[in-house]
């Protein structure tokens, strides 16, 4: 199978029509839109609560470490899926595998939930 540089003309017009039109889409809303400004409109505005004191306060760790942990246990379930499709030509080899990878990610269920890593406080 031979290619050449004419057949990515269609990809290539294609990503110019799209940056085009969402330039074009951006650049027309910011000339004919409205341009209101006041104290109100440029203040500082999240969730309905006026913002107090300073925005640069500590998160705690926990946080962090609960979406990190939502990640990982989200990715090992994307692994799952090229599996479920694929279970009859895998075999018995591809049950065992995913038993294995199956008991390594509840062992690792247990050690979050153990350090009691997604409880808050």
């Amino acid at each position: 199978m031979q290619t050449n540089q004419v057949d990515y003309f269609p990809i290539l017009m294609q990503l110019v029509l799209a940056v085009g039109f969402v330039a074009g889409t951006i650049a027309i809303s910011n000339i004919l839109g409205p341009k209101r400004k006041s104290v109100n409109k440029d203040k500082n505005f999240e969730c309905g609560i006026e913002s107090i004191g300073n925005a640069r306060i500590p998160f705690s760790v926990k946080y962090f470490l609960v979406a990190i942990l939502f990640v990982l246990f989200d990715v090992e379930v994307i692994f799952m899926y090229p599996w479920a499709v694929n279970f009859r030509e895998m075999g018995f080899e591809g049950l065992l595998k995913m038993g294995i990878f199956m008991l390594l990610l509840v062992v690792g269920f247990f050690y979050v939930m153990k350090k009691k890593g997604l409880e808050w406080e």
